[in-house]
């Protein structure tokens, strides 16, 4: 068989397989969550109840920080291990670090509990 015949048959046999992988994942929310700062971030964004504590609602009044930085910094922040996954009030604790639109960095003090996580503190560095 020459090699433009097996190559034909490579070509379409990679395309019915990726029309088929496309397939499946299309009707499922997947997510590739393998590293822990990315499955830490995720579980965050994904709980029934986010909220905020006294603190950190005064601080978003002193418009230097707003909701989008902390959506942000949620998506594509660095979580520090070395101070986080910590017992605190029930819950555990987790620091990350991110950036505000204005390129400020912040550090989230967020409480992760079973079913809600309270974001308790943001820190101008």
């Amino acid at each position: 068989m020459k090699f433009v015949h097996r190559f034909a048959y490579y070509l379409i046999g990679l395309v019915m397989g990726c029309f088929f992988v496309a397939l499946v994942f299309s009707g499922k929310d997947t997510r590739c969550n393998y590293f822990p700062n990315a499955r830490v971030l995720n579980n965050i964004k994904t709980k029934a109840s986010f909220e905020y504590s006294d603190k950190v609602k005064k601080t978003l009044t002193e418009n230097w920080v707003n909701k989008q930085d902390i959506i942000n910094t949620l998506t594509y922040g660095d979580v520090d291990f070395d101070q986080s996954n910590v017992p605190y009030k029930k819950g555990k604790l987790y620091i990350i670090e991110g950036k505000t639109v204005k390129n400020q960095e912040i550090i989230l003090k967020i409480v992760n509990y079973e079913n809600r996580a309270v974001l308790e503190e943001i820190i101008k560095k």
